[in-house]
């Protein structure tokens, strides 16, 4: 019965030689889910960074707020996608693979697309100041200010584009160190923003070197840049992140020598590796997201948890 009710409103929509349209599959409360990208809240995993730096990440005062710290900056995230999605939902509709967003699909109107990412953006700043600080509060107002001139404006601005997606990583680090108090080193800001340029330039090379002679199909901006410039730009971001690193592992501070190694030293060579390891991909042109390369690769994993586990000593001096 069902179906019988259902095939000619099939064949009225997609008409005589017409391709069919993208199917509204789903809830709108589904919609919204998928349009605020689930896979991408591990990159909010970041707002740990500065308290396991500080080696305070399982005091209880950091197990109670870095919780409610990530699901916040989740939040603006969201806010951004979607306000992003709705905006571009026109230009979505022509592009084969971003015609199945469910702003640009239709299974959320691109009015309601914009009313809950103006409430999140709302919102997540207004929690913050009265369950966090107000310097949190500050810090994810700038984040969605210059994330939304990103989707407005700046990701057609050669350089800048770079700098605004690696700001929003360094955001990221930074916001746990602000919520708990924790003053933010030198080398960690330096480290965590040259790691992050890195990757992000690693990126956009990847992307370059993908769509060479397509015509800037995937992202315009792409055209603008030299393939000779992005590997620059990855290259000296990876040396700077190491020499940060470096000058952190080497610097004695005042740490008393009581750990069994020493795990700060140690610690660079697997620091290294992991950034000769990931060289490896964006050299090739397959360093897509960060994520998706650390998982696909399981030397790489491996080496990330070898130098967590050092870092993880060095800091509580075992």
């Amino acid at each position: 019965m069902t179906g019988t009710t259902r095939t000619p409103a099939l064949l009225e929509q997609r008409g005589p030689g017409r391709p069919a349209a993208p199917p509204r599959r789903g809830s709108l409360l589904g919609g919204l889910l998928r349009t605020a990208r689930p896979r991408q809240w591990v990159k909010n995993v970041l707002v740990i960074a500065a308290p396991a730096a500080a080696g305070e990440l399982f005091t209880r005062h950091a197990l109670a707020r870095l919780p409610l710290v990530f699901l916040l900056f989740t939040a603006c995230a969201a806010a951004v996608y979607l306000v992003n999605d709705a905006r571009d939902a026109d230009a979505d509709r022509a592009h084969p693979v971003k015609r199945r967003r469910p702003v640009a699909a239709g299974q959320v109107p691109v009015p309601v697309a914009y009313a809950a990412g103006a409430a999140l953006g709302v919102l997540a700043p207004a929690a913050a100041a009265w369950l966090c600080s107000p310097a949190v509060a500050v810090l994810l107002t700038a984040y969605l200010a210059m994330q939304l001139a990103y989707c407005v404006s700046l990701k057609h601005v050669l350089v800048v584009d770079l700098v605004v997606v690696t700001t929003g990583f360094l955001m990221r680090a930074m916001v746990g160190g602000l919520a708990l108090g924790i003053p933010l080193s030198r080398w960690f800001l330096i480290t965590t923003g040259f790691g992050a340029l890195f990757m992000v330039s690693a990126k956009r090379y990847s992307e370059a070197v993908q769509m060479a002679g397509k015509g800037g199909a995937t992202r315009a901006l792409l055209t603008e840049y030299t393939t000779g410039y992005l590997r620059f730009v990855w290259q000296l971001a990876a040396g700077v992140a190491v020499l940060g690193y470096c000058l952190w592992a080497l610097e004695e501070g005042g740490v008393p020598h009581t750990s069994v190694l020493p795990w700060r030293q140690l610690s660079m060579v697997a620091f290294i590796v992991a950034i000769l390891r990931y060289a490896v991909f964006a050299d090739r042109g397959t360093a897509g997201e960060p994520e998706d390369v650390v998982l696909r690769d399981r030397a790489l994993a491996l080496i990330g948890l070898v130098w967590l586990g050092m870092y993880g000593l060095a800091v509580v001096n075992w």
